[in-house]
Order: C-alpha cells, then sequence, then structure tokens
C-alpha cells in the first residue's frame, strides 16, 4: 500500500472506520491520504483482512497497463478505485498516467521492455586469476593502485601542512 503501515495498524484503521470515525481523523492519526484509506477499504470489501497485508509481486504486462489506462480515459472509476480492481499500486498507476499524457501508448510501453532480469542486477562477481602470470598481474594493479593512493594522502598532507605555515599555525606532526 501506500504507506509502509503494519498489518495491525491496517486493521486498526479498518476497526475505527467501522466503528464510524471519519475520514479526516483517521487521516490525521495516521497521517496517510484519502486514496490510501479509499484503497485500504477497497482492497479489505474485495478479500478480507488478506487484502491488507502487501500485494507485491504481481507481474506488470503491457496488457495490464493498457486495459488500465482505458479504464482511466473512461473516466468513469477514481484512480483508487482502478487500483483495487487491477490488484496495483496507486503509485505504479499514477506513474503510468503520467507516462501515458506524456506521449501515449508508445511511452507507456516502452517502459515494459526495459525490465531487467534478476540474474543481470547486482554487482559482477569477481573471477580469481587462473594462471601465475594472472595472479601476478592484479597483484600489480593492486599495488599500483595503493602506491597511487599513499601518493595522493602524501600531497594532501604537504598541501596541509602548507597552507598552515602561510597562516601562522604550527602543522601537527602526524
Amino acid at each position: 500500500m501506500y504507506k509502509h503501515h503494519s498489518l495491525e495498524e491496517k486493521k486498526e484503521i479498518i476497526r475505527l472506520y467501522e466503528s464510524g470515525a471519519c475520514m479526516v481523523e483517521l487521516m490525521s492519526r495516521f497521517h496517510v491520504r484519502d486514496h490510501y484509506l479509499y484503497i485500504l477499504f477497497g482492497r479489505y470489501k474485495k478479500y478480507g483482512i488478506e487484502g491488507l497485508e502487501s500485494y507485491k509481486g504481481k507481474h506488470i504486462t503491457a496488457e495490464l497497463k493498457q486495459s488500465v489506462i482505458l479504464e482511466y480515459e473512461k473516466d468513469v472509476l477514481p484512480l483508487w478505485q482502478i487500483c483495487v480492481e487491477y490488484d496495483v499500486s496507486y503509485t505504479s498507476v499514477c506513474r503510468w498516467v503520467q507516462q501515458y499524457k506524456r506521449g501515449g501508448y508508445t511511452e507507456l510501453l516502452r517502459h515494459c521492455s526495459r525490465r531487467r532480469h534478476r540474474k543481470d542486477m547486482g554487482r559482477p562477481k569477481k573471477k580469481e586469476p587462473q594462471t601465475e602470470l594472472e595472479k601476478l598481474q592484479a597483484r600489480v594493479r593492486w599495488l599500483e593502485a595503493e602506491n597511487a593512493l599513499l601518493k595522493k594522502a602524501k600531497a594532501l598532507m604537504e598541501e596541509e601542512e602548507s597552507r598552515l605555515r602561510g597562516s601562522g599555525q604550527k602543522p601537527s606532526n602526524h
């Protein structure tokens, strides 16, 4: 849902609403917007308590995005109701609407094809050098980088000492 409230907080919101609390009171007390509450109530009505739990992991297809935008274009349902009907987040629907307004279906569907696969994510694994030559080359690169770092640190310390001498202060011993 919009803000990460615990399941217990969501149950409390539902309990208070069913006991007669007004929307403004709930919005103020739980620091949420009205669309969050509408989505929460809609998911509770549609799925019961299970609807209050997170619903991440739904595979978003081009067809789903097109259906949501068609529903939006009809201007019959508010965005929060579209979110409940299609089981997608409010922020996703808002982003799709912005993409659609910016460039039509081509802009909206362009973002579908940019999906990364899990195996492509993260830092690539370092492979260990196989031959003795590769090991020595890796060691040389490491020592060159270490040497460059030490030279840079020495230059910075000399620059600081020079600056302090110029201002009349006594440099500290490192």
